[in-house]
């Protein structure tokens, strides 16, 4: 790269603030300024990161090419919307919008604009996801496991990502991964899940079956006393076992005495700082971006509708 993009992040909170901190940092990028509804965050977060603090979107939208929307999932359409009709390249944390009608609008607006719309799938940009996509070409099964506590009280807010289902807010990460390594069209689903402290779904489970007969079974909690985030991908002479919190990983595979273990090579990194320079590149270059708007509006039209199926279930 031969220039440094200019670009911003809307929203500083729990998330947003590590977008602002990894930008601040980046060789490739410029920190022209930061934006939240909270004056006194956003104005200790710029004072740190030495970049410009800002309350209005649209102003910090004057001076930018870029910026990360990392705003509460029902905001998405109306911060992001707005900002692409001003012709501001965008990375917009998953799920990409609350609704697919919504998800539909930002890609058709993208689009008509000619602007980037690259969505925060993080796990697409874990280290493990390199051995992953160069190993599974053809999964027979896939198990997912994503557990977490329940998100700490905010003032005036909903805990953070319960304004949706589990579904949305967690699941959807490896829903979007399972999506581009079958690379098969979805024939069935069975889903259940329950709301335990939401008004939403916090706990759930789904079994998807593939037109080319992959299954996968994936299982989502924010109602956890541990964390977990983990992948079993089973080939026709091989399983493998991924770490995504650890960033490791096991290969068994079937040899002459039986079964072989070999630990996977992970060279290891920081997830989002690989996903925010991912973004950048794309800006600077005008290329495609790895997690597209139109995939990751994929990955929300099957997370909608295994919350449908689990509400039609549960009815």
């Amino acid at each position: 790269m031969n220039r440094r993009v200019r670009i911003g992040v809307v929203g500083v909170g729990s998330l947003g603030q590590h977008h602002a901190r990894i930008y601040a940092q980046m060789p490739e990028a410029e920190l022209v300024g930061i934006c939240d509804v909270d004056a006194e965050r956003v104005a200790k977060l710029a004072a740190q990161h030495g970049t410009t603090a800002y309350t209005s979107v649209d102003e910090l939208a004057g001076q930018v090419e870029a910026l990360s929307v990392v705003v509460p999932t029902d905001k998405h359409r109306e911060v992001a919307g707005g900002l692409i009709e001003k012709g501001i390249h965008l990375l917009v944390e998953k799920p990409i919008a609350a609704t697919t009608a919504e998800a539909e609008e930002l890609v058709a607006l993208a689009q008509k604009k000619g602007v980037i719309l690259q969505v925060g799938h993080v796990e697409r940009f874990n280290p493990v996801m390199n051995f992953l996509e160069r190993i599974a070409k053809k999964p027979r099964f896939i198990e997912a496991h994503r557990l977490a506590p329940y998100p700490p009280p905010r003032e005036g807010l909903l805990p953070r990502g319960t304004e949706v289902s589990v579904v949305l807010d967690l699941m959807i990460h490896d829903l979007e991964v399972i999506l581009h390594l079958v690379g098969s069209p979805v024939k069935e689903i069975r889903a259940v899940g329950v709301p335990v402290l939401s008004r939403s779904e916090d706990i759930a489970n789904v079994r998807l079956l593939f037109e080319n007969g992959c299954v996968a079974n994936v299982t989502a909690s924010r109602i956890s006393p541990e964390r977990m985030r983990k992948i079993r991908v089973f080939l026709e002479d091989a399983y493998v076992s991924l770490d995504y919190q650890n960033q490791s990983g096991e290969l068994y595979r079937k040899t002459q005495a039986g079964i072989g273990r070999e630990e996977v090579p992970i060279e290891k990194g920081e997830p989002l700082a690989n996903e925010l320079t991912s973004f950048v590149r794309c800006v600077a270059g005008r290329d495609k971006p790895v997690v597209s708007g139109e995939h990751a509006a994929e990955a929300l039209k099957l997370a909608v509708e295994i919350t449908r199926r689990m509400r039609e279930g549960a009815s």
